[in-house]
């Protein structure tokens, strides 16, 4: 029996990043065995083993075949007889297909080191063409690291796709990937490398068709909201924040914006907090942006369209998500912070507000939604007063 670590792990240390979790690959072992020295097991598909100690996962050498459509369509073989470089061989990666022995030595069957030392993302063997899943990967790969795809692995992911292999990969499999990929550093590189090889347009078309075909339209829409999805991320923001910036901004018209960043939601069946504010980006972003100059009525109106009485944190992601775009429009109105500034005050004041008591001379039975909206225009109408002295 031999252990090796794997994956990412080796790819990390060699990068000099953080090193999270570790996988380990036993050969030359049987179940039987390692239940013998007291792992337990938890794979479902093939031989997976928990270290009684330290709960890391160590699974069995093993190869495996297609044997149906998808990124689930494989038969997985698990045996003493399996060789580390078989196992390794069944990877996306050269990058991540390298392991360390117990005695630290690489093993580097397929040039992961040198890619690494290049930044070049490129597939292991013919067998990639076989997993849809990893069209999302590898982008994802390039967002993470700001590697490019080797010529002959975006071809390969290019006949992926144009085989249809795409429609095969369920909509939660799909959002996963697509949130973790808008946490990366970069996370315009993952829709620029689905957009080479087709597979943008068969996931997000809604962000496909905001691309300027033609090279003297000038930057198209989609290419600005990929830079403010990028300023999101520089400044670390939460991913329903990064998601609203992607969603909240498919189209010019209000209406048309909110459609679309519904429908894009519920195909991909994102978290509700993403989806909401996806949906209050689209339709209030506008006036977000004209906070100065709103009526006390108006202003009030939209802070209760945000439920920032109740939920104020609603009110500061969205003020995030307009400061993305807003970095990438430019405009005085945009750019300054001020209407930001304005309607967190706003918002202060507004929760501030108390009713007094009823007045004699009142009618009894005044509503007291109305009293209190009444009061709380009281305050801003004196808040905006001393604002514009």
């Amino acid at each position: 029996m031999k252990i090796y670590r794997v994956g990412g792990s080796v790819r990390d240390e060699m990068l000099g990043r953080t090193v999270a979790d570790h996988d380990y690959v036993v050969v030359g072992a049987t179940p039987e065995a390692m239940l013998k020295l007291g792992f337990r097991p938890v794979g479902r598909d093939f031989p997976v083993f928990l270290h009684p100690e330290t709960h890391e996962e160590y699974a069995l050498a093993r190869t495996e075949r297609k044997s149906g459509r998808g990124h689930r369509g494989f038969a997985f073989h698990a045996a003493p007889s399996v060789t580390l470089e078989e196992d390794l061989g069944r990877r996306d990666l050269t990058i991540n297909a390298m392991a360390r022995g117990e005695d630290g030595a690489l093993v580097d069957p397929f040039g992961g080191e040198r890619d690494l030392r290049e930044g070049v993302l490129r597939h292991v063997g013919p067998a990639f063409a076989e997993d849809p899943l990893r069209v999302l990967r590898v982008a994802r790969f390039a967002a993470r690291f700001r590697f490019t795809v080797a010529p002959e692995t975006e071809a390969l992911m290019r006949s992926i796709v144009a085989r249809g292999e795409l429609a095969t990969l369920s909509k939660e499999r799909v959002w996963q990937e697509l949130a973790k990929a808008l946490m990366e550093a970069t996370p315009s590189r993952f829709f620029a490398t689905l957009d080479r090889c087709g597979a943008l347009a068969q996931l997000l078309p809604e962000l496909d068709a905001l691309f300027a075909k033609s090279p003297r339209s000038g930057p198209a829409a989609g290419t600005r909201i990929l830079r403010a999805v990028d300023r999101a991320a520089a400044t670390g923001e939460p991913l329903a924040v990064r998601y609203a910036v992607l969603a909240g901004a498919l189209a010019r018209t209000t209406s048309v914006r909110e459609r679309l960043a519904e429908s894009l939601s519920r195909r991909l069946n994102a978290p509700t907090d993403c989806r909401e504010l996806a949906r209050l980006a689209a339709r209030l972003d506008a006036r977000v942006e004209r906070a100065t100059e709103l009526t006390p009525a108006a202003l009030l109106d939209l802070l209760l369209s945000i439920d920032a009485l109740r939920r104020p944190e609603r009110l500061d992601r969205l003020l995030r998500v307009c400061a993305a775009w807003g970095h990438v429009e430019g405009g005085a109105a945009r750019h300054d912070g001020l209407a930001a500034v304005r309607l967190a005050e706003a918002l202060r004041i507004v929760r501030g507000v108390r009713l007094a008591p009823q007045a004699p001379d009142q009618p009894r039975g005044t509503d007291i939604v109305q009293r209190m909206r009444a009061a709380r225009l009281k305050a801003l109408r004196e808040w905006q007063k001393k604002v514009k002295r």
